[in-house]
Order: structure tokens, then sequence, then C-alpha cells
């Protein structure tokens, strides 16, 4: 598993273009459940499945984001808008819908708007404001947002009071990846070089506690 995965909108046309060019018929396909869209927006595989379902779903799942409001297909929608899935690329109308969806409190949207105001991508940089959306994203347990969030403060950015949660979130944090593992164990280190050791000693409980 990387700890950011962004396939190129190229290879999405490429796909698509074979797709649609092939001499298989296409076949009806039904909408995603929830579940099913989140785990897919967790594995950043979303995009890629609404091209391989070859944009048979436009809207439906824009009917979902707009008129439902629910929170997973308003963040479909605003990427498929942002980076012109399907769609035509209408960037501030996606922004827009992943801000929806983070309002809702969908940890993908807002680690993906901390991390957009971070590089600039989209956005204008804002690195504290990364810090507002990665702290929230982190808090709902999402990883790629807590180390994020690790490298902000190390940084020099955001609040120390919030040292300890970040710290206490990486020792609790499981993975297989031997990568992103070792990333965790360096900010780790990394963080305990700023903060005081009676702190470090509290960050080491367990989750539930």
């Amino acid at each position: 598993m990387r700890l950011y995965k962004f396939t190129p909108f190229i290879s999405l046309l490429t796909l698509l273009s074979f797709n649609l060019h092939s001499a298989e018929p296409i076949k009806a396909v039904e909408l995603y459940s929830q579940d099913e869209l989140i785990g897919l927006i967790n594995r950043n595989e979303h995009l890629d499945r609404v091209v391989l379902d070859r944009c048979q779903l436009v809207q439906d799942i824009e009917a979902r984001a707009e008129t439902l409001k629910i929170p997973s297909f308003q963040f479909l929608w605003g990427d498929m808008l942002a980076w012109g899935v399907c769609v035509d690329a209408e960037p501030t109308r996606g922004i827009s819908y992943m801000q929806e969806a983070a309002d809702q409190g969908l940890a993908a949207a807002l680690e993906q708007l901390g991390r957009y105001y971070s590089m600039g991508r989209l956005v204008q940089e804002d690195k504290q404001r990364a810090v507002v959306y990665l702290r929230e994203a982190a808090a709902l347990g999402n990883l790629n947002a807590q180390i994020q969030l690790a490298d902000l403060f190390i940084n020099g950015y955001g609040s120390p009071y919030d040292y300890e949660d970040v710290y206490h979130w990486l020792y609790n944090a499981v993975t297989n990846d031997k990568k992103i593992h070792s990333k965790i164990a360096n900010s780790m280190q990394d963080l305990e070089k700023l903060m005081h050791p009676k702190a470090v000693r509290k960050a080491k409980r367990p989750l539930d506690s």
C-alpha cells in the first residue's frame, strides 16, 4: 500500500477509450452501496471504478450528491468534477462538493482538502488551513492525515498542544506496509524531540484509554 496514490487522468482516458472500442457489449452496472463506495474511496480507487464502469453512473452519482447530499457521493462527484473524470472539469464546483462532504465529517474529504491546501493543489497553498482539515481527519482515524499532520508539526506548523494527540494516534497505528511503518517510526522520533518526556509517556497509551 502506498501512502498516496494518484492515477494520472491520461491513464483513465486511455482505459476508457480502450473499453469503449472493445468488442465486448456494454453491460448495465449497479450503483455502489455506501459501504462499497467508502471502501473504494479509502483505497483511492473510486475514480478508476467510475471509468471501469464506462461512466454509466454519472447521473445517479450526481443525484445522490446534489439531491440526497450523501457525503461519500458528494466526495466522489466532487473528485470527478475537479479532475474531469466522465464530465467536463469544473475544479471550483469539485472543491465545493468535497467541502460539503467534509462538513458532514467524511474523513477522506477532510484528508484530501488538507492535502490539497498543504500542497497547493487546485487551491492556494495554506499550511495552517491544511492543519485544520488534517486535524479533523486524523481524529477520525485517517492514517494518511495523521502522518501528514505530524509532518506539518515537525516543520513548524500547527500548535504544540496537538503534538501529544498525533503521537498517540501514530503510536497506536497498525499497518502491514513496511514503508509506512518506517515513516511512522521516524515521525514519532522527530515529534519526541519537540515534546516533553512526560507528554511522550502519556501519549503511549492505548487508543481506548
